[in-house]
């Protein structure tokens, strides 16, 4: 793929094995994984769902796709990084292969927040309050 065009208004443009350039349309499309490396060795079941609340910034997000899957990831809490086409996202599971899914919006039958993780507009923990016997030593 390249970086700059595989997103067009047509589909994506793929780069197939035998060195042709293909154009998907996006209706033909589930999602499309970028992966680590296509020698994966044995292979096993992926999680995709977050057992716990995930500690990567973001929007935590369930997708619900048309065949009535569904599975978790992490999508930019950048609102300039939204594609037209579809949606970016990390898969829960760090260990498998898929560093990143792309999922097109015509392959989803919903998109549900379920949580936004460090966030600024949260509330830290507050200071205790200094007691008055307490000296200062720098001035403020």
């Amino acid at each position: 793929m390249n970086p700059q065009t595989w997103l067009q208004d047509g589909g994506l443009e793929l780069l197939s094995a035998g060195g042709s350039v293909l154009v998907l349309p996006y209706p033909d499309v589930k999602l499309v994984s970028f992966v680590r490396d296509f020698d994966q060795g044995e292979p096993r079941r992926e999680l995709r769902t977050f057992t716990t609340r995930p500690k990567m910034e973001g929007l935590w997000v369930r997708l619900t796709f048309r065949d009535g899957d569904a599975m978790d990831g992490i999508l930019s809490n950048n609102l300039l990084q939204l594609e037209p086409h579809g949606f970016s996202v990390i898969p829960p599971d760090p260990d498998y292969q898929n560093q990143r899914v792309f999922v097109p919006r015509s392959a989803l039958r919903g998109m549900q927040v379920l949580g936004v993780v460090g966030s600024p507009l949260t509330v830290g923990r507050r200071k205790k309050p200094v007691p008055r016997e307490q000296i200062q030593l720098f001035d403020k």
